[in-house]
């Protein structure tokens, strides 16, 4: 085997699961929150004219903290997750822009929507849950 590639295969494992734990415990209290939390995340998408239903979105960004955690622990259906939880951290950080909060408070959900944009393109590595190549 490379060394070269096991190495990489750590750091995404690494990396993974160090970002994925964190993001399963941001997620889980959103989550449970229910319809009127996800209602006031909702809302994060009226910055982009989307004002219909804010329960949906705000669910849809519980999911994706959430459930994008945990498959990125799990390197399953990773690179679609990623892709979401970017979209997820681009909203974010759009809703702090917008509300003035400037670019230190915006400046996590930019560096976290940079990193799962580069877990798209890398995927999980080798060491995942499922079946091996």
């Amino acid at each position: 085997m490379n060394a070269g590639r096991s190495e990489r295969d750590i750091g995404l494992l690494i990396l993974r699961v160090g970002i994925g734990v964190m993001f399963m415990y941001h997620g889980f209290p959103k989550i449970i929150g229910g319809y009127a939390q996800w209602h006031e995340l909702g809302k994060a998408m009226a910055i982009f004219g989307v004002t219909l239903v804010p329960s949906f979105w705000g669910f849809v960004s519980a999911f994706a903290e959430f459930f994008g955690g945990v498959f990125l622990v799990l390197g399953i259906f990773m690179r679609p997750f990623a892709a979401l939880m970017a979209i997820n951290m681009a909203v974010a950080s759009s809703m702090h822009l917008s509300k003035g909060d400037g670019l230190f408070i915006a400046s996590h959900a930019i560096e976290m929507a940079v990193v799962f944009a580069g877990l798209v393109f890398l995927g999980p590595g080798k060491f995942k849950l499922g079946k091996k190549k």
